[in-house]
């Protein structure tokens, strides 16, 4: 009687909380590989010391590694694609916390309007560009987005509306990173051989250079001045990926009768970029908090491109041909002579 008692009065299991049990049990191997890989990868920059060296290339090309040799067990799947799209999109608003208005302000107008008419008129060329070369919409999409705006992280946003394959996301990253270090190398010689002054030469790179690392190491070449409105014109590069980003969602939406764009999602993650970037601008906040926040961005953009990696067929990449590496070399072309014309005083 007693045991039968007990037995009665024993709490039910409520299906929520076994749902969520599962759900996270599902997820923490990918998720665990990801950030691990990550850990490795930020773990070689800081030992190698090359602060222009970009852990979340570093990430991604440890995920594909991986991906191509050993494989991906099946049992960490979930967990990579909720690393790539659950993880990545709290980066990106964690990212607004290195923003603010002021800092834009910083570059002044004429700055300002060189940065952004830079980035919608390589934006807008390169896709055209992509479209007479016969590459894939998709892809040309994100590395028109790469090369205008700030790299891997603009790439990896881009594709949650865009929704290309993630071969085209990786192809796009490899074309951003390869074209944007050749910045970081020539982009001194070519100053000191145009005669640049150390605040044209701080806003073309800002204006031009793919990733944020490559920014930072070309422009404090030039100096402190350079450095530092190399670093903001860059910034504004990045706050501009907000808007952009919902004008392609809005784009997507309305795409044709194809059902997977009429679904295309709302990037609610972009107002949350917004709201941080208001957050940062109006308010108090602490500066070890924002520190805090940036290691963050850091640490959650890296676990997104290794798991991108491990989502990477390399057979699949080859497969694009030659045609999209020359579309990005035509991008770094374009927008490298454009900033550069545009900031001439």
């Amino acid at each position: 009687m007693i045991t039968d008692t007990l037995s009665h009065t024993k709490p039910p299991v409520r299906p929520w909380a076994s749902g969520l049990v599962a759900a996270t049990t599902a997820i923490v191997p990918g998720v665990a590989l990801a950030a691990s890989i990550a850990a490795a990868a930020i773990a070689a920059q800081w030992f190698l010391d090359i602060d222009a060296l970009s852990p979340l290339m570093l990430a991604m090309v440890l995920g594909i590694l991986i991906r191509n040799t050993l494989g991906l067990p099946a049992s960490a799947i979930g967990g990579v694609k909720f690393s790539l799209r659950r993880i990545l999109r709290f980066a990106i608003v964690l990212l607004g916390f290195q923003l603010s208005l002021a800092q834009v302000a910083a570059i002044g107008v004429t700055g300002f309007g060189a940065v952004t008419l830079t980035l919608i008129a390589s934006f807008v060329a390169i896709r055209m560009v992509g479209r007479m070369l016969g590459v894939d919409h998709a892809l040309a999409t994100l590395i028109a987005v790469g090369t205008s705006v700030c790299g891997a992280s603009a790439v990896v946003a881009a594709n949650t509306v865009v929704r290309g394959k993630d071969e085209d996301a990786a192809y796009a990253i490899a074309c951003v990173t390869v074209f944007g270090s050749l910045s970081l190398v020539l982009f001194p010689y070519l100053a000191q051989w145009l005669d640049m002054g150390s605040a044209h030469y701080g806003l073309w790179v800002g204006a031009s250079v793919h990733e944020v690392a490559q920014v930072t190491g070309a422009a404090f070449q030039g100096g402190p001045e350079a450095g530092q409105l190399g670093t903001v014109a860059k910034l504004t590069r990045v706050a501009l990926l907000a808007p952009l980003i919902l004008v392609l969602g809005a784009l997507a939406a309305r795409g044709g009768s194809d059902t997977s764009k009429a679904a295309a999602p709302l990037p609610w993650f972009v107002f949350g970029f917004i709201a941080a970037v208001a957050a940062n601008s109006f308010l108090p906040i602490p500066a070890p908090l924002l520190d805090v926040t940036a290691s963050g961005t850091t640490i959650l953009l890296t676990i997104a491109l290794a798991a991108m990696g491990l989502e990477t067929d390399i057979r699949k990449l080859w497969e694009k041909g030659v045609r999209p590496f020359a579309l990005g070399a035509f991008g770094w072309l374009f927008i490298s002579i454009l900033a550069w014309a545009l900031l001439l005083q």
